[in-house]
Protein backbone atom coordinates (compact mmCIF):
# COMPACT_ATOMS: atom_id res chain seq x y z
CA UNK A 1 0.00 0.00 0.00
CA UNK A 2 1.36 3.51 -0.99
CA UNK A 3 2.43 5.53 1.98
CA UNK A 4 0.06 8.77 0.90
CA UNK A 5 -2.76 6.90 0.72
CA UNK A 6 -2.43 5.01 3.82
CA UNK A 7 -2.02 8.67 5.53
CA UNK A 8 -5.26 9.90 3.63
CA UNK A 9 -6.74 7.23 4.92
CA UNK A 10 -5.83 8.12 8.22
CA UNK A 11 -6.44 11.33 8.49
CA UNK A 12 -10.35 10.34 6.88
CA UNK A 13 -10.90 7.81 10.24
CA UNK A 14 -9.75 10.33 12.23
CA UNK A 15 -12.02 12.55 11.53
CA UNK A 16 -14.71 10.50 11.62
CA UNK A 17 -13.82 8.49 15.21
CA UNK A 18 -13.43 12.09 16.58
CA UNK A 19 -16.93 13.16 15.54
CA UNK A 20 -18.90 9.76 16.59
CA UNK A 21 -16.51 10.20 19.77
CA UNK A 22 -18.02 13.35 20.71
CA UNK A 23 -21.69 12.45 19.51
CA UNK A 24 -21.48 9.47 22.09
CA UNK A 25 -19.67 11.74 24.86
CA UNK A 26 -22.67 14.09 24.35
CA UNK A 27 -25.16 11.09 24.65
CA UNK A 28 -24.07 10.30 28.40
CA UNK A 29 -26.17 11.55 30.56
CA UNK A 30 -24.99 14.29 33.25
CA UNK A 31 -23.89 13.17 36.22
CA UNK A 32 -25.05 16.04 38.45
CA UNK A 33 -23.91 19.73 38.77
CA UNK A 34 -21.34 21.37 36.25
CA UNK A 35 -22.63 21.75 32.44
CA UNK A 36 -24.90 19.48 32.48
CA UNK A 37 -27.41 20.67 34.90
CA UNK A 38 -27.43 24.23 32.92
CA UNK A 39 -28.84 22.25 29.64
CA UNK A 40 -31.44 20.26 31.14
CA UNK A 41 -29.36 17.62 32.40
CA UNK A 42 -30.92 17.51 36.07
CA UNK A 43 -34.76 18.10 34.43
CA UNK A 44 -34.23 14.59 33.00
CA UNK A 45 -32.90 12.62 35.64
CA UNK A 46 -36.17 10.88 36.23
CA UNK A 47 -36.03 9.43 32.86
CA UNK A 48 -32.56 7.65 32.98
CA UNK A 49 -31.05 4.85 30.43
CA UNK A 50 -31.11 1.36 32.20
CA UNK A 51 -27.67 0.34 33.77
CA UNK A 52 -27.39 -2.02 30.51
CA UNK A 53 -27.60 0.25 28.08
CA UNK A 54 -25.69 2.53 30.06
CA UNK A 55 -23.09 0.27 30.30
CA UNK A 56 -22.51 -0.41 26.59
CA UNK A 57 -22.93 3.13 25.67
CA UNK A 58 -19.52 3.70 27.73
CA UNK A 59 -17.87 0.41 26.20
CA UNK A 60 -18.82 1.97 22.71
CA UNK A 61 -17.28 5.11 23.68
CA UNK A 62 -14.74 4.06 25.36
CA UNK A 63 -13.88 1.52 22.25
CA UNK A 64 -14.20 4.60 19.76
CA UNK A 65 -11.64 6.98 21.84
CA UNK A 66 -8.98 4.37 21.84
CA UNK A 67 -9.83 3.93 17.88
CA UNK A 68 -9.45 7.15 17.94
CA UNK A 69 -6.04 7.42 19.62
CA UNK A 70 -4.27 4.39 17.48
CA UNK A 71 -5.09 6.13 14.30
CA UNK A 72 -3.74 9.18 15.85
CA UNK A 73 -0.49 7.46 16.82
CA UNK A 74 -0.56 5.63 13.28
CA UNK A 75 -0.90 9.08 11.28
CA UNK A 76 1.94 10.65 13.55
CA UNK A 77 4.44 7.29 12.84
CA UNK A 78 3.33 7.29 9.27
CA UNK A 79 4.42 11.44 9.20
CA UNK A 80 7.29 10.54 10.87
CA UNK A 81 8.71 8.83 7.93
CA UNK A 82 6.96 10.82 4.77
Amino acid sequence: MDLPLLKLILQILLAVLGLITIMLVLLHKGRGGGLSDMFGGGVSSSASASGVAERNLNRLTVTMAVLWGASAVGLGIIERFL
